[in-house]
């Protein structure tokens, strides 16, 4: 089963080529790199060009982008990853096997974020632990699903924030996913940039007024203020 990974970004060029690098010995079993951009304007289109087998640009928002990249891709499996997050080794064979093994049309990975404060510790495991509860899964853990699932479920909804969660809604109406345990490393610097602190609470307080009806595209603007 041939594996897209799928990568939405926007001005990433810091640290893009260091994302497609360690996706390198994917592609040579095979997967197939997407980079989807929204528009950047400092030179990352031109760095992910050097590491990926595709570049191609879309309307600004992850929702967008992903469906674009989804559109383009040539895989049996979508994996979508964000440009500052590094999958755990042989994510590839994970992701097969345990979708096989388990009769699973998709899932996520745990998710570990970088950074010495040591809440971070306690977000991720938090983010873990109510991921295996609800089924719900965020952008940050690598979302993955199977080509004809994700046609099935419509895609990412067209919406400005909380894209992922509406997508897990989405498909969990066709199963559970599955829930490996295998670590990603997901980038801190959110947290370091604006305090660990202060981006949790913002973060609760984002994902509470989603869950009570709050319009995404006014929660995105409190969320691109962070």
């Amino acid at each position: 089963m041939a594996i897209s990974v799928i990568i939405p970004c926007l001005n990433e060029a810091e640290g893009i080529a260091g994302t497609l690098s360690a996706l390198a010995p994917l592609r040579s079993r095979g997967a197939e790199v997407i980079v989807v951009d929204g528009g950047s304007s400092d030179g990352t289109v031109e760095r992910a060009a050097l590491h990926a087998d595709a570049v191609i640009g879309a309307p600004r928002g992850r929702a967008s982008q992903m469906n674009a990249g989804a559109a383009r891709a040539r895989g049996e499996i979508l994996l979508f990853l964000h440009a500052d997050t590094q999958l755990p080794e042989s994510a590839d064979a994970l992701i097969v096997e345990g979708l096989q093994r388990l009769r699973r049309g998709w899932g996520r990975f745990d998710v570990a974020i970088s950074g010495s404060h040591p809440l971070l510790r306690v977000v991720a495991w938090l983010m873990n632990a109510r991921s295996r509860l609800t089924g719900i899964a965020t952008g940050d853990q690598a979302i993955f699903v199977t080509r004809s699932l994700f046609t099935a479920a419509g895609g990412y909804p067209d919406i400005a924030l909380m894209e992922d969660i509406a997508l897990c809604k989405r498909l969990k109406r066709f199963g559970p996913p599955l829930c490996l345990r295998h670590r990603l490393t997901a980038s801190g610097r959110r947290w370091k940039k604006h305090g660990v602190v202060r981006t949790i609470l913002l973060m609760w307080r984002l994902r509470l007024a989603y869950w009570l009806g709050a319009d995404p595209r006014k929660l995105a603007v409190r969320y691109d203020k962070i």
